[in-house]
């Protein structure tokens, strides 16, 4: 498959995820406040309420597990950049309890990681 074929095919997938991500997370009783928040330090995939708990959400999408588990990628640089996201995102939110949360999708399998870093 050729780089741009396999680049959107990345795209979607993800998207993809994303919504069953977040159709998920509203099962659960979530209530999502914005999906695909940007920020001056890079984008978020869902920001998410519930109890009084903001959710930052990370989705990682793959069709297979051929290089490992999809939450593996979620490395320390991924979770410094959600950190300061968070923080971003409280400089005009007061009073808010803060929490990050990863959701991997492999094929049909939804696994959700609470309070993940």
């Amino acid at each position: 498959m050729p780089n741009s074929q396999k680049d959107f095919h990345k795209k979607f997938l993800g998207k993809v995820g994303e919504k069953k991500a977040v159709a998920y997370m509203k099962k659960l009783g979530y209530k999502l406040i914005k999906a695909n928040y940007v920020t001056p330090f890079g984008e978020a995939d869902a920001v998410m309420e519930k109890d009084g708990v903001t959710v930052f959400l990370e989705v990682k999408t793959r069709s297979n597990r051929l290089f490992g588990d999809p939450k593996d990628a979620v490395n320390y640089s991924k979770q410094d950049k959600y950190r300061k996201i968070a923080e971003y995102y409280c400089l005009s939110n007061e009073n808010v309890t803060v929490s990050f949360a990863v959701i991997e999708i492999v094929g049909e399998e939804l696994n959700l990681i609470l309070d993940a870093f």
